[in-house]
């Protein structure tokens, strides 16, 4: 299972950005997909996340500027995000977690990672 992330770049604060991620490979199901960010000298941490039917959770600093978003027949989740502020700079890793085939326990697996900085 590879994750293929795309976007991201340098923005100004209170600009908006979208990074896109599509899954692809030996795919049975995905259960949950989504976004972590880590700065640096810091943990990687959700940034918001979206189940297979829909449910989506948000890390509490980005609700309200942050939405994600879920295309089950192609396997991609989006993240955009608006009001972007300094603090919000990281690097961007998708996540999804993944069942290469029937009956068994799906997996975490990781994009490789995109540079949002937020700057004037």
């Amino acid at each position: 299972v590879q994750l293929q992330a795309s976007g991201g770049g340098l923005v100004q604060p209170g600009g908006s950005l979208r990074v896109s991620c599509a899954a692809s490979g030996s795919i049975f199901r995905i259960n949950s997909m989504g976004w972590y960010r880590q700065a640096p000298g810091q943990l990687r941490v959700l940034v918001a996340s979206i189940t297979s039917g829909g449910y989506e959770n948000y890390a509490d600093d980005v609700k309200g500027r942050a939405t994600v978003s879920r295309d089950n027949t192609k396997n991609t989740v989006d993240l955009q995000m608006d009001a972007l502020k300094p603090e919000d700079t990281a690097v961007y890793y998708c996540n999804a977690v993944v069942a290469d085939k029937p009956d068994v326990v799906a997996i975490d697996y990781w994009g490789q990672g995109t540079q949002v900085t937020v700057s004037s």
